[in-house]
């Protein structure tokens, strides 16, 4: 087996600008307008050389991890409750899709939320699966194969081992 490249880096600045073509905040109420915009970046993705795509994967991966820190991911669900009035927690794709729609809402939003953890709340209940692949569409339409690239970060939940000091593993 041959070791992959690993991919180039994008600018945070660019990786941010082709975030905010999106469109805007991402939540369950505007799940289509999300959709096309994921639709729309991959367009866009796919358009440019292939070094932009696999940096935008990066950077993404990057991104998400960062986010995967335990004090967001044991918050309950924004909103609902088990039947007997507890809170309801997050599932660990729950936990991601949500880490998604932060990234989806833009960098003053991801900024706000790292700084301020208690602003991740609300988007327990928003969730943003499509960008996960906007860089593999766009990659694959690009140039006729997959996505057979491993980022430097593991955006899986509960990945990211200094952000869950509290987990066994």
């Amino acid at each position: 087996m041959t070791a992959q490249p690993e991919p180039a880096a994008l600018p945070w600045d660019r990786f941010w600008e082709l975030i905010d073509t999106l469109g805007g905040p991402a939540g369950t109420s505007r799940c289509a307008d999300l959709e096309d915009g994921c639709e729309r970046l991959t367009g866009l993705l796919a358009a440019e050389p292939v070094e932009v795509i696999t940096g935008f994967g990066e950077r993404l991966a990057e991104a998400l991890y960062r986010l995967d820190l335990e004090q967001l991911g044991t918050m309950p669900v924004h909103g609902m409750s088990l039947p007997d009035g507890s809170p309801f927690p997050q599932s660990d794709d729950g936990f991601l899709y949500s880490r998604a729609a932060v990234v989806a809402a833009g960098r003053a939003t991801y900024t706000a939320v790292l700084a301020r953890p208690e602003l991740f709340a609300p988007f327990t209940d928003a969730h943003a699966e499509c960008l996960l692949y906007v860089h593999e569409e766009a990659y694959e339409e690009a140039t006729g194969t997959e996505w057979d690239i491993d980022t430097r970060y593991d955006y899986e939940s509960c990945s990211n081992e200094e952000g869950w000091p509290g987990l066994a593993r």
